[in-house]
This record gives C-alpha cells, sequence and structure tokens, in this order.
C-alpha cells in the first residue's frame, strides 16, 4: 500500500501537466494538422476535466501551494461544480454573462455540450469502472488532476507572479527560467515564457530555439525554481507590505545603432 502511494503520487505529478498541454493544443501549434490538433486537444480536455470553449475567455485559478501539493479536495469540488452547472445550461455571474452573453447562443450551446460530454463521460467511466471492480480507473483518470500537483504549481506559478500588470512590453510581465530538460519536457518548455507570450504560434518544442535566437534581448533568465522562488518570494513578501510594488525586471541596453534611431542596413 505504502508503494502504491507513491506511485500515485507520481502518476498525479506527471498527470497535473496535461493542463500545459491542452494549453498549448488550445493555440493549435503543437501539431501541423488541424485535425490532430483538435483530436489531441478534445483527448486532453476530458482527460484533465478542462473544457476548451472557457478557455479562452478566461483566466486561470491559483491557489496556495499547500492545497494543491499533494491532494486537492478543492479544486476537484471546484472543478466539477462548475461542470455540473454548465451541463444544466446555467451561466452565472456578471463574469459569465460577459464571456458568453445572450447574443451568441451558438458559443454558449458549445460551452454547456462540452460540459455536458465530461459529466456523462466521466460518470460513465466511474459506473462501468467500479461495477467491474476496478476503482483504480477514475483514480487514474477523473481525480488525478486533484493530486500531486506540487511540480506544476511550482513551474505554473513563476510565470507572471510579482511582475508588472498592463504593460505592452512582455518582457515586463512574463518570466522565463532555465529548467532541467526532463522538467521543461513534462511542462511542454512553458519555461520559456516569455517567447511564448511574443510568439504565440511558435510550437512549443521550438522555444528553447528561439530563446537562443534572442536571449540577447531578454532579461536574464533564472535557473532552477530554486533560484526562480528565491526570487519570487522576497518579491511576494513586499507586495504583502506594499500592494502596489512590481517587481521590474533589468533589461539589456539596446545596440548602439538601434538606441541611435539607425535601422542595421544590409
Amino acid at each position: 500500500m505504502p508503494l502504491f502511494a507513491v506511485v500515485l503520487f507520481l502518476h498525479g505529478t506527471f498527470y497535473a501537466f496535461l493542463l500545459n498541454g491542452f494549453h498549448e493544443l488550445c493555440h493549435s501549434s503543437v501539431f501541423k494538422s488541424k485535425w490532430l490538433n483538435t483530436a489531441f486537444l478534445y483527448l486532453f480536455s476530458f482527460l484533465g476535466g478542462y473544457n476548451p470553449v472557457f478557455f479562452w475567455a478566461s483566466h486561470q485559478e491559483h491557489q496556495s501551494f499547500l492545497k494543491v501539493a499533494v491532494v486537492n479536495p478543492w479544486g476537484f469540488v471546484q472543478r466539477w461544480k462548475g461542470v455540473i452547472r454548465l451541463s444544466r445550461g446555467r451561466i452565472e455571474g456578471k463574469w459569465d454573462e460577459i464571456l458568453f452573453p445572450e447574443s451568441n447562443p451558438v458559443q454558449r450551446q458549445r460551452l454547456i455540450n462540452w460540459a455536458r460530454v465530461l459529466l456523462v463521460g466521466h460518470g460513465l467511466l466511474t459506473a462501468i469502472s467500479l461495477a467491474f471492480g476496478l476503482w483504480q480507473l477514475p483514480v487514474l483518470i477523473t481525480l488525478a488532476p486533484f493530486y500531486g500537483g506540487w511540480l506544476l504549481y511550482l513551474c505554473n506559478n513563476t510565470q507572471h507572479v510579482g511582475l508588472q500588470d498592463y504593460v505592452p512590453d512582455f518582457r515586463l510581465c512574463t518570466r522565463t527560467i532555465r529548467l532541467h530538460p526532463f522538467v521543461q519536457f513534462l511542462y511542454w518548455h512553458m519555461n520559456f515564457h516569455t517567447e511564448h507570450h511574443m510568439y504565440a504560434a511558435v510550437p512549443c518544442y521550438h522555444l528553447a530555439a528561439l530563446h537562443r535566437a534572442i536571449a540577447h534581448d531578454l532579461p536574464r533568465p533564472t535557473v532552477g525554481l530554486y533560484e526562480t522562488w528565491k526570487q519570487i518570494i522576497p518579491i511576494l513578501q513586499k507586495q504583502k507590505a506594499d500592494p502596489t510594488y512590481q517587481f521590474v525586471p533589468e533589461l539589456p541596453s539596446p545596440s548602439p545603432v538601434y538606441a541611435s534611431g539607425k535601422a542595421a542596413t544590409a
């Protein structure tokens, strides 16, 4: 049993990164073929309990590390409460009304239909699994996004935290970090987050090459999660004392040619 718990925790750690795959597939940049992007988008959406219709019109909820590191029952309740509400055709709250107004019934129905697919699909998976004594299946699929989320949290929450809001320069509102190749692979290369925002159509597996090409124009990336959070924690402490404080990364000086206002000539 202790070994099963360890393996389950590792499964949840890896499974959590389906969120980043879902995110990339929403950009339709992973595969050259549109149908492959769409097929895997809905596969990842089902496995993770995500709604791709809602994704583009909403923002991620950020929860505390202690809530998501081991098990996240709060996330489970919140996620499936929303799925049930939408499957009943209930669009509630000012934010939902803005994102899905009555004037766009087609988009509303798409949102509702996918919620129903999730509810019926995971309900059938659970019922059939339990009927055949295969209780592990819903634990490994339906419940998997809600345990072992520690590494995803440490990666995903570096992206914008502590940086500036409402600025046109992505170097000031996003953060690129260097990670071990295996963690970078799990993370769908989203550690190159400044580059991802600057060139959203670039496939995630080309972001490292893009980073090397434009590194001279970017702030120095932190190396590893330890150095990154060592930078972030003091920023959060300052923001707690002064909510208006925002960290401004040091930008590289412009080249003499561009600083003088003259474009380079071939």
